[in-house]
């Protein structure tokens, strides 16, 4: 299985982390950066082969990283001069890559079985399977339901909450999907939704129920860093590698 991970982004979110550090590589629980959490779940999943979309500070990455070796896997890196969105990168590497993959950004921690979401997609035959997860914004008012006439209140909910599903930065990808579009164009997730609806293509939800956190903010790599003693039992199961028990 072939996992493509979406590491090229400047994290300007997660700033002043990010300053001096790709956000792939910053460190939870001073132990792991957010990339080897990743790497070696994938490893653990059955993944043998990872291609490293790269751009802000790339070179640390590839010195971090190399050839994938020590973490069992056979790693390659495509690198952009400019930034081509969320799934732009993938078009330069697309004729190397298999019919069904896998897209995950680089700053997910989660423990989705990549290996079954990955199968689900195929099984599904869809275009891409987008990994989902259940959110709720609650308002901060009450809400009035008001009639056509404007004047009249018909109901009334005291700061009711909104359910949605949200994307996890995680997709199954089916080759074909991409091949009408051009290597090295702009092209992000919400302009190939877009694309894929307005051609009646419906892309699959897949809801995840267990643990998620996109370290998109400062906020969330405190989190991260607050659950990790807890977490990485869940995120790394087999325990931490011997190669990544850093002093």
């Amino acid at each position: 299985m072939h996992a493509v991970i979406l590491a090229g982004g400047k994290g300007t979110r997660l700033r002043p982390y990010t300053t001096h550090i790709p956000k792939p590589l910053v460190p939870i629980g001073d132990q792991l950066s957010i990339l080897e959490i990743v790497l070696y779940q994938l490893k653990s999943f059955g993944f043998t082969r990872v291609t490293l979309a790269v751009g802000h500070l790339s070179h640390l990455i590839r010195a971090f990283v190399g050839n994938g070796r020590e973490y069992g896997l056979d790693i390659d890196y495509t690198e952009e001069a400019s930034p081509l969105g969320t799934i732009g990168p993938v078009l330069n590497v697309l004729p190397w890559l298999p019919d069904q993959f896998l897209i995950m950004n680089g700053d997910v921690l989660t423990d989705l079985n990549y290996a079954e979401f990955l199968d689900g997609h195929i099984n599904s035959q869809a275009p891409l399977t987008v990994s989902t997860y259940h959110r709720e914004i609650r308002s901060e008012f009450g809400v009035l339901d008001v009639d056509a006439s404007g004047e009249k209140i018909v109901a009334f909910r005291e700061k009711p909450a909104v359910p949605f599903q949200v994307s996890m930065g995680v997709y199954g990808m089916t080759k074909v999907t991409l091949k009408r579009y051009q290597p090295g164009q702009v092209l992000g997730f919400d302009t190939l939704m877009l694309d894929l609806l307005a051609a009646g293509e419906h892309p699959r939800s897949d809801l995840f129920g267990g643990y998620w956190l996109d370290i998109g903010r400062p906020e969330d790599y405190d989190s991260a860093n607050e659950q990790w003693s807890e977490m990485q039992r869940v995120l790394l199961p087999g325990g931490v590698p011997q190669r990544s028990q850093r002093t």
